[in-house]
């Protein structure tokens, strides 16, 4: 008996997944909650063996749930639903913790299998964020090339560095950055400073 419980702010949707579940007589559903706010308290209630965790949710959100309860229960498995396949939001919940991605617009028979496979300790994920993941993990040549003056500007925004102080440090005017950076962007086929920085350590920090 699988036993789960899920985080949610839609009430219909927790309606659904409780419908889902309780028809399923391999699964037992605990409860659920529109926020993280309680995380702590209700993991030590429910003690489920798997978690579906929605990302954005108010007061609390799922991202900061999850890395609550695999701080605190790391034998919980954690599996993100969203209605989003934001890669940096793919790639922080998968950096966090997270068993398994899937999206709310997965079948319902797709939302079983998810379960049965993260609690059998799979990493289970939704078709189109399996491609994200492995364009994102495995370099191309054609998309993963840099300039030498763009890894240097790529170190410096993982450094921390603003756009104008890496203006100063390389002796560059503030739109050359820009557009070092438009090219950076470009070329690892990315879209936000979390995702560049994410890329950097991976492939070029020592």
């Amino acid at each position: 008996m699988i036993r789960i419980f899920a985080y949610d702010d839609n009430p219909e949707r927790l309606a659904s997944l409780k419908a889902l579940i309780t028809l399923n007589h391999n699964m037992q559903y605990l409860g659920d909650a529109e926020n993280c706010e309680q995380v702590l308290q209700e993991m030590q209630k429910y003690q489920p063996d798997v978690v579906l965790m929605d990302i954005n949710m108010p007061v609390v959100n799922g991202i900061e749930g999850l890395i609550i309860i695999k701080t605190h229960f790391p034998h919980i498995n954690v599996l993100i639903q969203t209605a989003f396949d934001d890669s940096e939001k793919i790639f922080t919940s998968i950096s966090n913790g997270a068993s398994g991605y899937i999206l709310k617009s997965d079948q319902p028979t797709r939302i079983l299998q998810a379960i049965q496979e993260v609690d059998e300790g799979g990493a289970s994920m939704n078709p189109a964020i399996a491609k994200k993941v492995l364009e994102y993990f495995i370099p191309n040549q054609d998309t993963r090339i840099l300039t030498a003056k763009e890894n240097e500007v790529l170190k410096f925004l993982a450094d921390g560095l603003s756009y104008k102080m890496i203006a100063d440090k390389l002796a560059i005017g503030y739109s050359t950055v820009n557009t070092h950076i438009k090219h950076i962007y470009e070329k690892l086929h990315i879209s936000s400073l979390g995702e560049a920085v994410a890329w950097y350590y991976k492939h070029l920090k020592k």
